[in-house]
């Protein structure tokens, strides 16, 4: 067995059966990715970044991996596409049956093409930060040096998120 990480993934999603499809990612994510260490609640809002009917769901998960970040975040991807995630090329924010982001990996930064850790937005995102504080709030952003707690605190998204 190799190194010990420590992922924390954002679940996120607003069409179909959203609590059945974070159970389901959970499950795909234990035999894909790693044990699943910790959760947050389940949280609601409405979109952020554009605009849409359909309220999104988000939770957080805190997973213990063997495998590098990169592998990981591949990983992840194909777990979003055997649920039926699609991306179109230059869509921007869109409505999503399921959208799983990196937020931290161990302590590292990374700043790739395809991968950026931690995430650039999540400190201005309520909808992250809150299910973030549930199970991390003493964490210490490694680029920004507070940690979650202050950056909830700090945070200019002033959407209402609503633990369900």
């Amino acid at each position: 067995m190799g190194q010990k990480n420590l992922v924390v993934i954002l679940l996120g999603a607003n069409l179909g059966d959203k609590k059945e499809m974070f159970r389901i990612v959970e499950d795909l994510l234990e035999q894909h990715v790693g044990e699943c260490v910790n959760k947050s609640s389940i949280y609601s809002s409405q979109a952020w970044g554009f605009d849409s009917p359909q309220e999104f769901y988000n939770q957080v998960l805190v997973i213990e991996t063997e495998f590098p970040a990169h592998e990981t975040l591949l990983r992840c991807q194909a777990i979003e596409k055997k649920c039926g995630r699609t991306r179109h090329a230059n869509a921007g924010y869109e409505d999503r049956v399921i959208d799983i982001d990196i937020l931290y990996f161990n302590n590292d930064i990374i700043d790739t093409d395809d991968l950026v850790v931690p995430h650039p937005l999540l400190h201005q995102r309520r909808f992250t930060m809150e299910p973030l504080c549930e199970v991390l709030p003493n964490y210490v952003h490694p680029i920004l040096i507070q940690t979650n707690e202050q950056l909830l605190r700090s945070c200019i998204d002033k959407n209402e998120v609503h633990r369900i």
